[in-house]
């Protein structure tokens, strides 16, 4: 993680009181989904679960969603086919995921996905959960693929960690 941003930073899931109208990432997709209802709708019909990161509870630096999800072994390589059943397998998708505009090159992405991996590797202990997967958005792909996330062999904008590799992160 980068050093330079501020301490005093943390966690919290999504609330009426965080500052999402001041929010920008610079993906109008993503800013629409932040700011607008959908992600308030998403949250209280429980589709999604969304974690903002602040410093005071008020203004959003990033956030993330966390859902759960099936996938299909065929959408894997060869050899990961052969290892697992055929049926729906389940996993936790990073869905959304967005920090602000105001702290690129400050680590807040690193932050944001490090704190999501973190909540799948809890819950992946009372439900299981084979891999974290996420849909990479344009730009984001390489982010992901440096943090080891493998691309779907269907889907080369879907990525996967499996959770081995985030139990040897958190162990």
């Amino acid at each position: 993680m980068s050093q330079n941003l501020p301490s005093g930073y943390y966690f919290e899931p999504l609330a009426e009181r965080h500052n999402r109208a001041a929010f920008s990432c610079g993906n109008e997709a993503l800013d629409a989904y932040f700011i607008g209802d959908p992600i308030r709708q998403d949250v209280s019909r429980r589709v999604t679960n969304a974690f903002v990161l602040t410093p005071d509870g008020k203004f959003v630096a990033g956030f993330y969603t966390l859902s759960p999800i099936s996938i299909l072994s065929v959408d894997l390589t060869s050899s990961l086919q052969k290892k697992l059943p055929k049926r729906p397998i389940g996993a936790t998708l990073i869905g959304r995921m967005g920090r602000d505009l105001s702290l690129r090159g400050k680590g807040v992405g690193e932050m944001l996905l490090m704190d999501a991996l973190h909540k799948a590797w809890q819950a992946s202990k009372l439900v299981s959960c084979w891999a974290v997967v996420v849909d990479a958005k344009e730009g984001a792909r390489d982010f992901y693929i440096e943090n080891e996330f493998i691309p779907f062999a269907t889907q080369p904008d879907r990525l996967f960690l499996l959770m081995k590799k985030i139990d040897l992160m958190f162990e």
